[in-house]
């Protein structure tokens, strides 16, 4: 098996947490912005599992192994919710939102960044480019329509 395997591994189980984090400190904000982040996260996780599960398959594990080790991954969000409500401030909820929410916030916009402006850079043709700013933007304003409601 490849080291690159493993290393995803850990890299999932990393970001589950932080996923778990989120979705916990959401819905301590109120059920609308925890079923808004449990939505986003859900949206980003079913083709990012799927390729996840791919890299462990060219790494060299077989289906089933792989499929058990990225169900194992999906610990770190379990893990990640717990951390967020015994973080919980003897003062409510406020407390601990204040940091959580900013923190998961900001490293989602960083892996988003780090992973999408370089490929944007890199592109050719004009409208592919033009596309997938299009597409973004259509991200955020779904986003934003979501929060309204």
């Amino acid at each position: 098996l490849q080291i690159s395997g493993y290393l995803n591994l850990l890299a999932n189980t990393i970001d589950n947490f932080t996923h778990g984090l989120a979705v916990a400190a959401s819905f301590l904000v109120s059920r609308k912005v925890g079923f808004l982040t449990t939505m986003a996260i859900l949206l980003h996780e079913i083709p990012h599992e799927v390729g996840d599960f791919a890299i462990l398959l060219r790494a060299g594990f077989d289906r089933w192994s792989a499929a058990k080790m990225q169900l194992s991954t999906a610990l770190g969000g379990i893990l990640g919710a717990c951390f967020a409500m015994c973080a919980q401030s003897p003062k409510g909820a406020g407390e601990t939102v204040a940091w959580i929410l900013p923190f998961t916030s900001g490293g989602f916009l960083y892996i988003a960044l780090v992973n999408v402006v370089p490929d944007l850079l890199e592109e050719k043709n004009p409208w592919n480019s033009l596309q997938q700013i299009l597409l973004l933007c259509t991200g955020i304003t779904v986003m934003v329509l979501l929060s309204l409601t």
